[in-house]
This record gives C-alpha cells, structure tokens and sequence, in this order.
C-alpha cells in the first residue's frame, strides 16, 4: 500500500457506528415516549436532548476513527484531540441554541433524554462486541 494515501475507514465500518444508531433509536424512541405520556413540549424537547447527545458524538466518531494502521498512528491521535475538542464546543453550541431559541422548553425532558442517550455509551462493551463463532 502507498504510504501516501492515508488509511482511511469507511463511516459505516467504524467501531462506534452501532453505537451511533442505537443511541439515535433510544433518543427517539424516549422522544415517543414523552409525546404520548407527557405531552407534546415534553417530546420534543426530549428529542432535542437527545440530538444534544448524538449529533457530537456523531461529530467525535466521524473525526476520531476515519484512520487505522500503525503508519498513522501520529493522524490517530491528532484526531481524537481535534474530535473531542469539536464535541464539546458542539454540545455547548446545541445547549446554547435550543435554550435561546426554543420556547416552550420542558427542562426535565431535555436532560433527561440526554443523560439517557449519554448512558448508552455505559453498555458499548457489550454493543461493539464481536460476536463468537463456535
């Protein structure tokens, strides 16, 4: 392989994709949720909370895993610094945004969901473990 092309991982290969789409399936399905018992502000500011959560660590797997291989070891590492700094200016920014822009805006709903899809990353050992073959 030419070391002048870096080695670069599909987005749908990376390690952190499963993760990605389950904590997009339990921010939405907790914004469900909400709607039907609680009511409508409550939904949707669930679902904010949720993109609060997804769309940096979305931002962070996208920057940190596009490189593998020992030869770019140096490109590694540079971008997982540059991906958690980008993450968390992002979450500030969304945080900001929505509590500027969005009224009515049901505070509860908006943590909560958020520290639930937070708290799906706690069970991503067992998420991103490769199955075993007998």
């Amino acid at each position: 392989m030419d070391r002048r092309t870096p080695k670069r991982l599909p987005f749908h290969h990376q390690p952190a994709f499963r993760l990605l789409l389950v904590q997009l399936a339990v921010a939405s399905c907790a914004a469900v949720v909400l709607s039907c018992f609680v009511g409508k502000v409550a939904g949707y500011s669930g679902l904010l909370g949720g993109l609060i959560a997804w769309l940096p660590n979305l931002y962070f797997s996208f920057k940190a895993f596009r490189y593998r291989g020992a030869h770019a070891a140096r490109d590694i590492v540079r971008s997982f610094y540059s991906g958690e700094a980008g993450k968390l200016i992002l979450t500030a920014v969304l945080f900001a945004l929505t509590f500027a822009g969005v009224k009515p805006l049901s505070a509860p709903a908006l943590f909560g969901v958020y520290l639930l899809t937070l708290m799906v990353n706690a069970g991503a050992p067992l998420l991103l473990k490769k199955p075993t073959r007998p």
